[in-house]
């Protein structure tokens, strides 16, 4: 028999084991080719105006993808090549030389590879239409979407992941070469000391987090620690989110499990004791695998729940700035009346105002005009003007940095300013923002040109793309909620598309990472719980403590990644002044029924694991 034949047969006979790794590593490369195929799309490449940017996105997530994928296939091939040393090594004593193991262990990696690639690239190729369809009808596009075959994304592919691959077989290649072979035989049973707590450390991980939370929850405007440190300062936060997770499991996870232990009434009940020991038996291997599954899964519910809340506020953001349908200067334009719903014509005047440093344009409309545009936009806290006060209006305020006009100087008369409005009364891009509301007498005496404005709203504006496009080309200044919309949709359904997959792929990685985890201790425990079995404790005693100790491996960083999640979403709608909670809770629910599903099949293979050993045995 051929090492290639044999290393065939040993893929065979451990597929069980090599089943997730194979499936989370297929996944990965699925989504990759989906990328790479979108990225070269003639459906994408036909929308002239959103091509370049969709292809921006689709490479630069592509690019994300195959560094962490490469993290992730690494990752997960150390925790099985652990799992084969006893084998290595067996091979060895039975007198097979270092060389030949060693091309066996790249053979097993390669094949295994080119296996998942081959599949990956299938599943993609089927599954590309209907991805291309979510994407299309994430950016409210009306194409249909069909089968198209991409060289060039396959050749990416195969490129990227055989290199992947290729250094991951080098890796298993050398493992015979950097051990004893006592080490071999027992890398499994190689345990760590049980840590002490420290007070230290546990006070140091509490205050990293807590400093990590302070940074990212302050005002970027008036913060004086983002003044000093600058762009540095998200780096710094992550820094300390790191050394904060890190030391709260390190320490602050001792002390409770500790505790637990010294509680006699907790620990003597049924096998509490046990899972305390075997997390705290552990605790340091895991502090780092829980840390890591804590930042992945922070990272996803961040990027996701940023983009998801951007995109469910789409409209809302658009409506903010684009009161009306269409907004342009000059005289009407022929529109079917069926779709109008309001239709005003008003004059306006242009002045410059002086402020303490440095002077601003504001749009001047008479009362009456403000009257019309107010009420039909729904305002109800419409005042009368006296004959000496003016209404002020900053569709951009913020008391953090605007200056809120308390008077206003109109031909060499101040006039106080009676009511300041923070809303937008026009279509920003048409007449801007700052607005000054004067009574018609005061309007006539202002020596300023005058210029028409047209402002119409019509029904279903977001299917009115065939008009805006007709006003556009025959007006002037001409803005639109119907094109802002669609482009803001196109952008943000691109991006969500491809924040959705990507913690898609993060998610399998978390979970597969756990899994890997968790399978290696279930090897390691067989001879425990077979004992156990043995002296008559029973099967639901048993399952309820590989449940208690699965539970808490995935539990705690899940927790601790939706509160360091939670505060950046925070943090990130405080900036772009956005209300996220409808969103994030969303997509919070969906990223936790997702990893709870992961939670159920780790509880269920670890189980079969243990009930095979004690059957063995």
């Amino acid at each position: 028999m051929t090492l290639f034949e044999l290393a065939l047969k040993n893929i065979r006979r451990n597929m069980k084991s090599y089943s997730l790794y194979i499936g989370s590593t297929v996944f990965s490369i699925l989504i990759y080719f989906t990328f790479a195929t979108l990225k070269y799309s003639e459906d994408i490449s036909g929308m002239a105006e959103t091509s370049k940017q969709i292809k921006g996105i689709m490479g630069a997530s592509a690019f994300v993808l195959m560094i962490f994928v490469a993290i992730f296939i690494l990752y997960s091939n150390s925790f099985f090549m652990k799992k084969r040393k006893k084998e290595v090594a067996l091979y060895s004593l039975l007198g097979v030389r270092k060389k030949s193991i060693g091309f066996l262990l790249f053979f097993e990696n390669m094949v295994i590879g080119l296996v998942s690639l081959g599949i990956g690239v299938v599943l993609g190729f089927l599954l590309s239409r209907m991805l291309l369809t979510i994407l299309l009808k994430l950016m409210g596009l009306d194409i249909v979407a069909g089968f198209a075959f991409s060289m060039n994304a396959l050749i990416n592919t195969c490129i990227v992941f055989f290199i992947i691959f290729l250094f991951t077989s080098l890796m298993g290649h050398r493992i015979i070469y950097r051990f004893k072979l006592i080490d071999l035989f027992h890398a499994e049973k190689k345990g760590e000391n049980v840590p002490k707590a420290r007070v230290i450390t546990a006070v140091l991980g509490v205050a990293s987090l807590a400093i990590a939370y302070y940074l990212a929850l302050q005002d970027l405007t008036e913060s004086q620690v983002w003044r000093v440190l600058g762009l540095a300062t998200p780096i710094v936060i992550i820094a300390f989110t790191v050394l904060g997770s890190y030391l709260l499991f390190h320490s602050v996870l001792v002390y409770v499990l500790s505790a637990l232990k010294g509680n006699a009434r907790w620990a003597w009940k049924g096998l509490h004791m046990m899972t305390a020991s075997q997390l705290l038996y552990r605790i340091r291997g895991n502090a780092k695998t829980l840390t890591l599954i804590t930042i992945l899964s922070a990272t996803t519910i961040t990027s996701g729940g940023a983009v998801f809340g951007v995109y469910y506020n789409a409209e809302k953001n658009v409506r903010d700035y684009t009161p009306y349908t269409f907004m342009w200067e000059g005289e009407k334009q022929a529109i079917d009346t069926s779709i109008i719903e309001s239709e005003i014509t008003f004059y306006s005047k242009m002045i410059r105002v002086a402020l303490d440093k440095y002077e601003m344009e504001y749009v001047v409309i008479d009362e009456a005009t403000f009257g019309k545009l107010a009420k039909d936009l729904g305002w109800s806290d419409i005042q009368k003007l006296r004959q000496n006060e003016v209404f002020a209006i900053d569709a951009f305020f913020d008391e953090r940095w605007s200056e809120k006009l308390d008077s206003v100087t109109i031909n060499k008369v101040e006039f106080p300013v009676a009511k300041f409005y923070n809303k937008v009364l026009f279509n920003v891009e048409t007449l801007g923002g700052n607005a000054i509301v004067v009574p018609e007498q005061l309007y006539d005496e202002i020596k300023s040109d005058e210029t028409l404005i047209q402002a119409v709203q019509v029904t279903n504006y977001k299917n009115q793309s065939a008009v805006s496009d007709r006003l556009a080309a025959s007006t002037e200044n001409f803005s639109s909620a119907t094109a802002d919309y669609k482009n803001t949709i196109e952008s943000l359904g691109a991006l969500l598309f491809v924040g959705s997959f990507l913690g898609l792929v993060f998610l399998v990685a978390t979970g597969s990472i756990i899994f890997f985890k968790m399978m290696t201790e279930a090897e390691e425990d067989k001879a425990k719980y077979a004992i156990l079995h043995k002296i008559g404790v029973s099967k639901k005693d048993m399952n309820r403590t590989i449940r208690g100790q699965v539970g808490v491996i995935f539990t705690v960083p899940l927790v601790l990644g939706l509160i360091h999640g939670g505060v950046a979403l925070v943090a990130v709608s405080n900036m772009f002044m956005m209300d996220f909670l409808v969103p994030v809770v969303i997509w919070m629910l969906a990223y936790t029924m997702i990893y709870a599903m992961y939670y159920f099949a780790t509880v269920r293979s670890f189980i079969k694991t243990i009930r095979r050993g004690y059957l063995e045995g």
